[in-house]
């Protein structure tokens, strides 16, 4: 039992883990601003959870002082916010927020916005849009009247819309009374505001745009500025390579002179979201910044020594100084822990790859989810081909890219209503079900705001879980058959969350209709899992994939690992971009390559293309000492 008593600094140690690296303790028990340079495999979301449990338990992050974790992705902060109340006491953990940089900054928005400047305010209520570069052409084609001081209609027609959003829209801080003496861009920029914010009766707004505002507002709005510098005593930075400048400018904004301390963790080799506006280097502009202090760690937990001997070729390409880690991995493969395998046609590669699978699972006494198919891009198209081989065999392939309802199915797993209704149908219709019910009760109390230290509360709270439970095993004895049963099942268990508690929690779903949309995906998956099924379990089992291989694109399998990862077209087509941007798309690889624990295969199907545009990739496999064989 862990105790909500303070601990002595000096007599703290590592909670729930035998030891931290040398480093990684250094950064641990820190007291000033660092960046940490963490590889695959470092135990990053570690290193912040214990960090989270020494400034809660030693006091040096007082109450009622919180702690802020941002992170790019839900199911990241998820993990965080999950790991850190696992080491420590309901009562610290309750002072631990972690969550998305867009979660963070449309919070603001929506408690501060009508604070902003009159043409800068969004309407009470507002939509969030996803302009693509279409659209961004769209607009600039279709505006007229620019003033003659300003420029001319060329000059606004010269613009590429590849640029007009990261440059223009959201290149710097926002003018609280707008731009004076404006170029042509910054005019067009401002006319693209204007409309978003009042061409209607609804403002519509991007995420960075929502970044951008909440930063105006710290500046306009210095109590509130000061009200989140008091809240938090630390920040966390997960991910930290994939910072945009709105999410930076964001941070700087509260944190730059104050006393609170950050730490920002990543990998410059990781960074693969230079297309989504990602800082050129992040680090080096927080440590000028804050003063920070680099700080690597050299473990790697995850991956064998001779996938991290391979892992260090390409980490040098991106990184000529990148040192070597130490793999704290156990080697336990036979052959080749990485190979490229060659064929003539990807039905012949299908067929392969399915009997590769199923028998090393039988042979090594792995399950299906140990293997991940990666691919770059349009998974569609591969799961047409390697699906039906993969059937073949007795093994089902999930494509968790594929689309149900208004989310792609990996999309769906990790949204919190998701995850909650899945571990309360557990609760309520499997046998040894404890820790769902220690789940289901931890997750009540906290939609609820209900303190661990009540007991009283925890009590009254058991008993109507109990109670809910038996009446949703009474009333749903089988998995659904129809779709007004299945959407009434997802319904009942939200109510009894209870959605306006569900809209508090979770900021996405406070917008518009999200959160239907994302109740009507989880019926239609639902549905479909239970199809055939005539148990709970095992409807469940295929509702999480538990017993299929996922396939899935690079960017979705980042912080992700598998024992063998299986990379599916290693050729030009696949990578038909690659010159546009060899930094990123050679990160993508090693992102791709370090998912794994054991082995990595690469597959090249002679039907889909050359080698020519992606030989420097093929020459670091070489270089590193990865064989191919020809494979019929």
């Amino acid at each position: 039992m862990i105790s909500s008593k303070r601990v002595r600094r000096e007599s703290w140690v590592p909670v729930g883990v035998r030891s931290l690296e040398k480093n990684a303790l250094e950064v641990v028990r820190s007291e000033d601003n660092r960046s940490v340079i963490a590889g695959p495999g470092a135990g990053k979301t570690e290193l912040l959870a214990q960090r989270a449990a020494f400034l809660l338990q030693t006091g040096m992050a007082p109450a009622p002082r919180r702690i802020l974790a941002i992170s790019f992705k839900r199911d990241a902060a998820e993990n965080l916010a999950a790991r850190v109340r696992r080491r420590c006491h309901r009562s610290h953990a309750e002072r631990f927020d972690s969550m998305t940089f867009d979660a963070f900054a449309k919070g603001l928005v929506d408690r501060f916005g009508q604070s902003l400047p009159a043409m800068w305010r969004p309407a009470a209520g507002y939509d969030l849009q996803f302009p693509n570069e279409r659209a961004y052409r769209e607009f600039l084609a279709g505006l007229k009247g620019i003033p003659s001081n300003v420029g001319t209609n060329g000059d606004v027609q010269a613009i590429l819309p590849s640029t007009f959003e990261r440059s223009l829209v959201l290149g710097s801080s926002l003018p609280a009374d707008g731009w004076q003496a404006p170029t042509a861009g910054q005019w067009a920029a401002a006319r693209f505001w204007d409309s978003s914010l009042h061409a209607g009766k609804r403002s519509h707004l991007s995420f960075p745009m929502l970044g951008r505002l909440a930063e105006l507002i710290l500046r306009v709005n210095p109590m509130a500025r000061q009200a989140l510098q008091l809240t938090y005593s630390h920040l966390f930075m997960d991910e930290f390579q994939d910072t945009t400048q709105v999410q930076y400018d964001l941070v700087r904004q509260i944190f730059l002179g104050v006393q609170s301390v950050i730490t920002a963790v990543g990998d410059n080799k990781q960074q693969i979201m230079r297309w989504a506006m990602a800082m050129d280097d992040p680090f080096g502009v927080f440590e000028r910044d804050f003063h920070a202090k680099r700080t690597p760690l050299y473990n790697n937990y995850r991956s064998s020594p001779d996938l991290v001997r391979i892992q260090h070729v390409l980490a040098q390409a991106l990184d000529e100084q990148a040192v070597e880690p130490v793999s704290m991995a156990e080697e336990n493969v036979d052959g080749e822990s990485c190979e490229i395998w060659n064929f003539t046609t990807p039905g012949k590669e299908a067929h392969h790859l399915a009997h590769f699978v199923v028998d090393e699972i039988r042979r090594r006494n792995l399950s299906p989810r140990d293997f991940v198919l990666l691919v770059r891009q349009r998974a569609d198209d591969y799961a047409e081909i390697l699906a039906p081989a993969f059937d073949r065999v007795g093994l089902s392939l999930r494509n968790e890219a594929g689309k149900v309802g208004h989310l792609s199915l990996q999309e769906l797993l990790s949204e919190e209503a998701s995850q909650w209704i899945v571990n309360l149908l557990r609760l309520a219709m499997t046998e040894r079900s404890g820790r769902y019910w220690s789940a289901g009760q931890e997750t009540l109390a906290w939609l609820r705001g209900i303190s661990s230290e009540d007991e009283v509360a925890q009590e009254r709270l058991a008993r109507e879980l109990d109670m809910f439970a038996l009446q949703l095993q009474k009333a749903h004895p089988g998995p659904p058959e129809s779709e007004e049963v299945a959407e009434a099942l997802v319904i009942e268990i939200a109510d009894f969350l209870g959605g306006d508690r569900l809209m508090a929690v979770v900021p996405s779903y406070r917008q518009g209709d999200w959160l239907a949309k994302v109740l009507l995906s989880i019926s239609i998956h639902l549905l479909l899992s239970s199809a055939g099924k005539a148990a709970w379990v095992e409807a469940l089992d295929a509702y999480e994939g538990q017993h299929a291989v996922p396939l899935m694109t690079i960017h979705k399998s980042k912080g992700l690992e598998y024992n063998t990862v299986i990379f599916v077209g290693l050729d030009d087509g696949a990578w038909w971009n690659f010159s546009k941007d060899q930094i990123e798309a050679t990160a993508g690889f090693f992102v791709a390559f370090t998912r794994a624990k054991q082995r990595v295969i690469f597959t090249y199907c002679r039907q889909r293309g050359a080698q020519d545009k992606i030989a420097s990739l093929y020459q670091l496999l070489h270089d590193a000492g990865v064989g191919s064989r020809d494979i019929d």
